[in-house]
Order: C-alpha cells, then sequence, then structure tokens
C-alpha cells in the first residue's frame, strides 16, 4: 500500500445531500480519513423528500442517529390514493416492525439533513468542506486526484485512494466518466408547494386520483403541509406560481372561504419527474451513489430511501478495503448488488405514477372499476395495504453465499452423499428433506430481521444495537464456536465478527453450552426462532448492512466463512480488527 503521506484523504466524498453525509458517517465511525465537498456554500434549506421507509431508518440506527432523527419524524404515515368522488381506493398501513420501525415515516428533509451533518463532529478524521466545486478528476491505479474550485475563485488539488460522487441527478462525477444515464423523462411536471401553519391539520398523505388535475396533499412533522399539482404541457412555472393561479390551485385543497393570501408559503417549484439509472455505478476508483446513479418518480417515495440503501451498502465495504481487510473484490460486490433493485424500485413508482395520474376518461374508469373490486377480496386488499407490492432487496450475487460447498478434503461421508445427490436417488434425499431449503425462499441475500431481544442484564434492545457495526454469526441455541477451525476464527477475527447465540427467554442464564466468546441474548418476541424454523440451518452470517451473507447448520461454519472471505478478498493478517 502507497505511503499515507501521499493523499489527503483515503476517501473523498462529493455531494452533502443525504446519501453523502450517511457514508461520510459510516466511514467516520470505522476511522476512514474522509474529506466530503460540497458545491453549496451551506446545506440545502427546503424541505425535498418527505417519507422515510424502515430500511432506511435502520440504517440511520446503524450510524448511531436514530435517537437523533426520530424527533423529527411522524411515524406510521399512510398513504391514501382517492378517486375524484372522495372514495378512498387504496390505504397503504403497513404495520409491521420486521425490521424494528414503522414502515412509513414522515419528515422534512432539511432537519435530517442538518443533524447528519453536525454528527460528523465526532469524528476528527472526516472533514466537511462547503464552496468546494470539482473542475476535474483523474484517477490512476494508486489512487484519484481533483482539481478542485473554492467559492472564493481559488484552486486546490486533492488526492484520495478512492472518490464517491454522490452529486445529485445531474452528477459532473458520472458525466466526466461518461456513464450513460438511460431512462426517460415524463412530459407532464409537478408544482411542489409547501406551507407553514398547517391550513388543513389532517395526518398521513392523501392521491387525490382526479383526472382534471390530480394533486397531492401531505401531513409533516412541525406542522408543515406539502401540496403537489400537476402541471399541464401548455403550463409554466412562472404562469401558474402567479397569485391568482396559485388561489385557483389552492381553491381544490381549502375548505370554503379560506382565503390563500393568509397561507405561509415556504415555497413553490416545479419538478419534472424522471426514471433514470446509471449504466455503472463503480469505475475503476471511482463509486456513483444516490441521485447520480438512479433518480425515479416521486410516486413511492423511494428516491431518497433507494440512495441511503446505497449508503448502507457502500460505506462499509469502502471502510474494509481501506483498512486493508478486504480486496478490490469487495467493492465490485456494490456494482452486482444494488443496480438491480434500484431498477425495481423505478418502476414500481413509474407504475404507481401511471395509477395515480391517468389522464384518459376511460383509463379513470377502469382504475376505480377495478380498484373496487379487488378491495372486495382481503388477500388482495392486504397486498396493497401491507405494501407487499414493494420489492424488498434482495442480493441475486455479489456478496452472498448460495450453498455451501464441499470442501476441498471431504470425508467419505461427505462424498457418498456429493455422489448421491447427482443421481435420481437426490429426491429423496438431502434438499427436499430441508424446510425452505429452496432459493426462492432462502433468506440469502435479504435484511435480516431486527426484533427485540433481552440481554443478560436484563435490558431489552433492538437487535442491532446488540450486533454493533461489523459481521456475527447469529445462531439459534447453539455456539458454533464448537467447531470453528483456527483458520475460520482468524477469518472471524478480521473481519471483526461477533458471535450472537439466540435462546428462550428462560433460558438465557444457562452457558454450560455456551463458550466465552458468544453473546447470549433471549428471544423476547419469539421471532428469532419463528425465524430459523422457515430455513435450514441454525448460523446466519449478518454482515455489517444487516443482509444475510449465508445460512448453515454449525457443523458447516468453517465452509461458510471461507466462502465469505473468498468473495470478499479477504487479507488475512492485515488490517485484522
Amino acid at each position: 500500500m502507497s505511503n499515507d503521506r501521499q493523499f489527503d484523504a483515503d476517501v473523498i466524498v462529493v455531494g452533502a445531500g443525504p446519501v453523502g453525509l450517511t457514508i461520510s458517517n459510516t466511514l467516520g465511525m470505522n476511522g476512514i480519513r474522509t474529506i466530503l465537498l460540497e458545491r453549496g456554500d451551506e446545506l440545502i434549506d427546503y424541505p425535498r423528500a418527505i417519507g422515510m421507509d424502515d430500511e432506511c431508518l435502520r440504517t440511520l440506527q446503524g450510524i448511531g442517529m436514530a435517537e437523533r432523527v426520530l424527533p423529527h419524524l411522524t411515524p406510521n404515515h399512510w398513504m391514501r390514493f382517492v378517486t375524484k368522488s372522495g372514495r378512498c381506493f387504496a390505504s397503504i398501513e403497513p404495520r409491521t416492525d420486521v425490521f424494528g420501525w414503522s414502515r412509513r415515516n414522515a419528515f422534512n428533509q432539511p432537519l435530517i439533513d442538518r443533524e447528519l451533518y453536525a454528527a460528523l463532529d465526532r469524528f476528527d478524521c472526516v472533514d466537511v468542506r462547503f464552496g468546494h466545486d470539482v473542475m476535474r478528476f483523474e484517477q490512476d491505479a494508486e489512487g484519484v486526484t481533483l482539481d478542485v474550485k473554492r467559492s472564493d475563485g481559488t484552486t486546490t488539488s486533492l488526492r484520495a485512494r478512492y472518490l464517491v460522487g454522490s452529486d445529485g441527478g445531474r452528477s459532473p462525477i458520472r458525466t466526466a466518466l461518461n456513464v450513460g444515464f438511460g431512462g426517460f423523462t415524463d412530459t407532464s411536471k409537478w408544482l411542489v408547494v409547501d406551507i407553514r401553519n398547517d391550513p388543513l391539520g389532517t395526518p398521513n398523505i392523501y392521491m387525490h386520483c382526479d383526472p382534471s388535475r390530480p394533486y397531492v396533499s401531505g401531513a409533516l412533522p412541525d406542522g408543515i403541509r406539502r401540496f403537489e399539482f400537476m402541471i399541464f404541457e401548455n403550463e409554466t412555472e412562472e404562469e401558474m406560481t402567479q397569485p391568482h393561479n396559485m388561489a385557483m390551485l389552492m381553491a381544490k385543497v381549502l375548505p370554503p372561504g379560506a382565503d390563500p393570501e393568509k397561507l405561509d408559503y415556504i415555497r413553490k417549484r416545479v419538478y419534472t419527474h424522471n426514471a433514470r439509472i446509471a449504466d455503472r455505478w463503480k469505475i475503476g476508483r471511482v463509486m456513483l451513489a444516490g441521485d447520480a446513479a438512479h433518480i425515479m418518480p416521486v410516486w413511492q417515495g423511494q428516491g431518497y430511501n433507494t440512495g441511503m440503501r446505497d449508503a448502507a451498502n457502500l460505506g462499509w465495504k469502502l471502510a474494509y478495503v481501506v483498512k486493508g481487510i478486504a480486496s478490490d473484490k469487495l467493492l465490485e460486490t456494490y456494482q452486482l448488488e444494488r443496480p438491480p433493485h434500484a431498477k425495481a424500485m423505478i418502476d414500481l413508482s413509474v407504475t404507481a405514477g401511471r395509477i395515480f395520474s391517468p389522464r384518459k376518461a376511460y383509463v379513470v374508469a377502469a382504475r376505480d372499476f377495478a380498484t373496487w373490486v379487488l378491495n372486495l377480496v382481503p388477500p388482495l386488499k392486504r397486498y396493497f395495504t401491507e405494501m407487499r407490492f414493494k420489492p424488498m432487496p434482495r442480493y441475486e450475487t455479489g456478496l452472498v453465499v448460495r450453498d455451501i460447498e464441499i470442501p476441498a478434503d471431504p470425508s467419505i461421508g461427505q462424498l457418498a452423499r456429493q455422489i448421491l445427490c447427482k443421481t435420481p436417488l437426490k429426491r429423496f434425499i438431502g434438499k427436499k428433506s430441508r424446510p425452505g431449503n429452496t432459493k426462492a425462499n432462502s433468506p440469502v441475500g435479504q435484511l435480516f430481521i431486527q426484533p427485540k431481544v433481552r440481554t443478560r442484564d436484563g435490558e431489552v434492545k433492538l437487535f442491532d444495537d446488540v450486533l454493533g457495526s461489523g459481521f456475527a454469526l447469529v445462531c439459534w441455541g447453539i455456539d458454533p464456536s464448537f467447531w470453528l477451525t483456527p483458520r475460520s476464527r482468524e477469518i472471524l477475527a478480521a473481519i471483526g465478527g461477533k458471535i450472537i447465540t439466540a435462546k428462550p427467554v428462560v433460558q438465557i442464564d444457562r452457558d454450560k453450552d455456551i463458550g466465552p466468546d458468544a453473546i447470549v441474548v433471549g428471544d423476547e418476541q419469539g421471532r428469532l426462532k419463528e425465524w430459523f424454523g422457515q430455513y435450514p440451518g441454525g448460523v446466519a452470517m449478518v454482515r455489517p448492512d444487516r443482509f444475510v451473507a449465508g445460512i448453515c447448520y454449525g457443523v458447516q461454519v468453517n465452509e461458510l466463512l471461507a466462502q465469505v472471505a473468498d468473495k470478499m478478498g479477504l487479507k488475512l493478517g492485515k488490517g485484522a480488527a
């Protein structure tokens, strides 16, 4: 590795939006020298995103931010689709807390961004520089060199091992790399109006599907109301924000007799909806994240959340590579894992927009009739109410181990089973007899659950607070230490891996079967037992971003650890934590 003095930072992050701020916090927690560059002189202070999901909140929990952001959220923020006549044809009210938090939350983005920015004060290794615009950059085998212009007109040169472009939908970083940004731009536009001292005071968010002019009305924390109105092709922003047109628009949403002139406007701005995704997200030592990698219509509130998933996936991988624990092989998994799910979220948002705002009367009539019928069928109604239609992240390739392979020096029994499983007899043995052992039903590549657990001190915590920030072998009722070889122990030490053994609460103090390295927790809600009962295996390898890297039986733990180490290019003896 090159001498550190050649570099101003290990990682330079460009763009102090939520994604750049989250990645910088993650790197800071890992002690990585980071410079965060922002072209503006301060954080953007007007509302943009308004919906945060449970996955995003779990990411913030992982960087120690949950308690700081919770006061700025409205949990259980339902989304209701309403016809012109006022009939609610779909109400999205997911009440699950499988990941530890409310699935839908309203928030004011500037307040969360400020918390993320203020949290960087925790880290001496993170340097935030406002008024710094990247003019050009080039990369070589060792790092990336940037020419930066300050707001006072002076210039400087910076060098880092890696560069992250989280610099928005018009990303100069992506443009300079000549990376394609395929997709489409909607011909319609939307006027976004944010108002202080909410004139309605009703909770939740309503999607009014009026074909004459669809609009959105949403309650936000701190008495702010968001309205969004469709602007047609022959209407301009300047025209529609004139007082008489604003009065016309607000007449649709205010009660009779209300005076639009008394409204306290925060802003009025027209947006165009885009559905685009970058062709590549990793180009050598440069990674794209957030809007620089993908942009999507707002209808499911997933643009912000998808960007935060990028940050959760990329931040810890950069830290492991910079520390010398893993090779660039680990960073390649970012490209393999994230784009497919981002594309699925774009497709969902586009579909939701078409349902919400059709412009032809016969399409509206067909939608209203179809949704009326669907609401009469309880399973279909639950499908929408509980947001089962939302594509959950599922990594098919990357840092995931789908099948535990037979080791290079197998036993006679293992060889016999391997031979038998390649004959017609395989239908009677092995996989068929094991519950849920199919790729479609496998938990590998999906988020691990986050139930409440009880510690031996009697404290009840969310599970991630016990897991910590590294890898973990999460086990049901056993301690796999008995099976670990010296090499496996070296792997666990190198990746900062813990052993977490979950037991029924009534057995939490029993340790005759538990070694000194395992952390025992009580299954407070019975959810961990239920989770392991669905799948073949009592040991799950959980990554720092809480995704399941693999699952196995206790006797297979060495094979699982070996494959994980191989997929991340683990460098044993270097940078081991």
